[in-house]
C-alpha cells in the first residue's frame, strides 16, 4: 500500500460543487446507468451525503466494485475536510487536534490509493479487510491528505483528544516518554495536530529575511541544552578549550535542573534536547541515574564523548535510544593521535563499528586547524562506511587551543568550496559551518541552517550548562550568561546579556545571510576581536 496519497486542496473560494465533484473516483468506476440513478435519487433528496447508502443498494456485495460504498464514504470525508478547512489556522493556543481530521474505519484496505494517482504510481487494488483511514487538511501547505492510519497516528490522536499526558501514555504501556514526544512531533509535522507557535524566535527587526533566506529560519521548534556534566576526561587534547577544575554536579541537583528545563520548553512551546558532554560525560559517577531521569521527562538525548565499551552504550540503550553519539577525530591517524593521544584513532574506528552494529546514529566532529585542513576530505573517505555524519568546527583559540593556529581567510574560503563539492560524492559529509552559506548564495543555491539550524545558535536555540552550574551562550569560548544556582533557566535566557549574545555582531546586521549565519563567535573571540561588534575574521562575503 502506498503510504501517502496527496490530493491538492481546492481554492478557498471554490469548494467542490455537485455530486460528480464530490465523488469523482466513484463516478469513474461506475457504469453510467447506475450513476444516473444515484444522481437522480440524490437530487430528489438534496442530500449528497447519502451516496454511500445508495451505493449499498445498487452495488453487488461480491462484485468487482463492492468496495464503492466505502470509497464513497472516504470521498465524502474529503469533501468535509475541504469545507471545514477554509478557515483553518496554522497554529493554536494549545496542542490540539486539527479540526479538519476525519477518521474512518473502513471494511476495505488500500482505498487511499484510488483517491489520487500520482504520476506513474501504481494503484493498489482494494481488498477486503478493516483499515483505519485519516483525511485532513495540512494547515501550512493547504493540501488535503488521505492515508491509512498507523498505530502511532491513532495513539497520538487518542492522547490529545482525551487530554492524556505523555507521561501517562508512557506509564500505561511500554512506550517511552521520549518516543511519545517524537510521535507528537511527527504528528505536528504532518499537520494532524496544531500546536502553539514556538516562542524561540529571532527578533525580525535584527534578522530580516530576504530572497536567499526564508521565514522558517527565524523560529526554532526545538531547544538544545548542552550539559557538560563533568570536567573529568580520559584524554588531554592539545586544543582543549577548558581544563579548569570545576565543582562537580551533585546528584540531588539534577532533578531540579531537569524539571526547570522541562518547564522552560513547555513555556516556549519547543521540543527539548539534552546533549550530554564534558569532559567525558560517561565518567560522571552518577551518569546513568541522570540519563534515566532525563528519559523519564521525555527529552531527546545524545552524548558528545569519547570511545567507550559496548556494554556501557547497551546499558543506556536499555533505558532510552540515543538520538546520536558524537566523537571527535582530528585528521589522519598520526595527526589525530598527536592531538588526542596514542591509539585514539583506532579506538575510535572500533567504537564507530560498535555504534553501527547497535543501530546508533553516529557523528564524527573534527576541529579544523591550519595543520589538518588538508586531511579533512581524506578522513571523510576513511569514514565513508563507518559513520552517519562527518563535519567540522573551526578551532576555538581558547585555553590550550590558543597554542594552535587557524588557516588564513583565503585558504579557508578555498577549502569550503572543496568541502562543498565533496558533499555530493560522499553521503556522510554534513554541512555545519555558517560561512558555507556565502558560497551557496554566490552560486544562487538555497541556504542551509548553519551551525544550529538557525545560524549561530548562541543563547538562541542553544545554551550550555557546566558542571558547576554556570550557563554560557556557547561552550567554545567564555560567554557567561548566568548560574543555575542563582537564577532559573528562563530568567537566564531572558537576561540582557543573553539577548546581547543572540543578537550577534552588529557588523552582520546588514547582511542578508544573517539569519542563517552570524559567523562563529568563538573564532572571533579567539582572534582577540569583539564578538558583539566585529565579524568573523574568516568571513569572505562582499558586503
Amino acid at each position: 500500500m502506498t503510504s501517502h496519497h496527496k490530493k491538492k486542496a481546492r481554492k478557498k473560494s471554490s469548494p467542490p460543487q455537485g455530486i460528480e465533484a464530490i465523488y469523482p473516483v466513484c463516478r469513474l468506476l461506475l457504469d453510467i446507468d447506475t450513476w444516473d440513478r444515484i444522481v437522480t435519487a440524490c437530487t430528489a433528496e438534496r442530500k449528497p451525503e447519502i451516496v454511500p447508502d445508495l451505493l449499498e443498494q445498487h452495488v453487488e456485495n461480491s462484485g468487482a466494485t463492492a468496495f464503492l460504498p466505502a470509497l464513497a464514504r472516504l470521498e465524502w470525508a474529503l469533501h468535509q475536510v475541504m469545507l471545514t478547512g477554509e478557515d483553518l489556522p496554522s497554529s493554536a493556543n494549545q496542542l490540539m487536534l486539527n479540526p479538519t481530521i476525519r477518521v474512518l474505519q473502513l471494511p476495505w484496505r488500500n482505498l487511499p490509493s484510488l483517491i489520487h494517482k500520482q504520476g506513474d504510481t501504481a494503484v493498489v487494488r482494494p481488498e477486503p479487510g478493516e483499515e483505519w483511514v485519516l483525511a485532513w487538511l495540512d494547515p501550512k501547505s493547504r493540501d488535503v491528505w488521505v492515508r491509512a492510519a498507523s498505530d502511532e497516528d491513532l495513539l497520538v490522536l487518542k492522547m490529545v483528544s482525551e487530554g492524556i499526558s505523555m507521561r501517562e501514555v508512557a506509564a500505561k504501556g511500554t512506550v517511552l516518554p521520549a518516543a511519545v514526544g517524537n510521535a507528537v512531533s511527527r504528528a505536528v509535522v504532518k499537520g494532524l495536530l496544531l500546536t502553539p507557535p514556538s516562542r524561540i524566535r529571532r527578533d525580525s527587526a535584527r534578522f530580516a529575511v530576504g530572497e536567499d533566506v526564508d521565514e522558517s529560519f527565524l523560529s526554532s521548534p526545538s531547544f538544545i541544552l548542552q550539559w557538560h556534566i563533568t570536567q573529568a576526561c580520559d584524554l588531554h587534547c592539545k586544543h582543549c578549550y577548558d581544563r579548569s577544575d570545576r565543582s562537580p554536579l551533585q546528584l540531588d541537583q539534577a532533578p531540579r535542573i531537569l524539571d526547570e528545563f522541562q518547564e522552560f520548553c513547555a513555556q516556549r512551546c519547543v521540543r527539548g534536547y539534552i546533549s550530554f558532554s564534558g569532559g567525558n560525560p560517561l565518567l560522571y559517577p552518577h551518569f546513568t541515574e541522570v540519563y534515566r531521569a532525563a528519559s523519564e521527562r521525555g527529552f531527546l538525548l545524545s552524548i558528545l564523548g569519547n570511545p567507550t565499551p559496548r556494554e556501557r552504550i547497551e546499558e543506556l540503550l536499555a533505558i532510552q535510544p540515543l538520538d546520536h553519539v558524537q566523537i571527535s577525530l582530528e585528521g589522519l591517524p598520526e595527526h589525530n593521535d598527536d592531538i588526542r593521544g596514542a591509539g585514539h584513532f583506532q579506538r575510535s574506528i572500533e567504537f564507530l563499528k560498535v555504534l553501527r552494529d547497535l543501530g546508533v546514529y553516529s557523528m564524527v566532529m573534527l576541529t579544523l586547524t591550519k595543520d589538518n585542513i588538508d586531511q579533512v576530505l581524506p578522513l571523510a573517505e576513511i569514514l565513508r562506511e563507518l559513520t552517519n555524519s562527518f563535519t567540522f568546527n573551526r578551532l576555538s583559540q581558547v585555553g590550550e587551543g590558543a597554542n594552535l593556529q587557524l588557516p588564513t581567510s583565503d585558504r579557508y574560503a578555498v577549502f569550503l568550496k572543496q568541502f562543498l563539492e565533496a558533499v555530493g560524492d560522499n553521503p556522510i559529509i554534513s554541512l555545519k559551518d555558517n560561512l558555507i552559506n556565502i558560497i551557496l548564495q554566490q552560486r544562487g543555491k538555497g541556504t542551509f541552517g548553519g551551525c544550529t539550524g538557525f545560524g549561530c545558535g548562541a543563547a538562541f536555540n542553544f545554551m550550555t550548562l557546566l558542571a558547576d552550574g554556570e550557563v554560557h551562550a556557547c561552550r567554545k569560548f567564555p560567554s557567561l550568561i548566568g548560574s543555575i544556582h542563582e537564577q532559573g533557566l528562563a530568567d537566564i535566557y531572558d537576561s540582557a546579556i543573553a539577548r546581547r549574545y543572540r543578537a550577534g555582531s552588529s557588523a552582520c546586521r546588514a547582511c542578508s545571510l544573517c539569519p542563517v549565519c552570524g559567523g562563529c563567535m568563538a573564532v572571533t573571540y579567539g582572534h582577540g576581536l569583539d564578538v558583539f561588534h566585529d565579524r568573523d575574521p574568516h568571513c569572505f562575503i562582499d558586503m
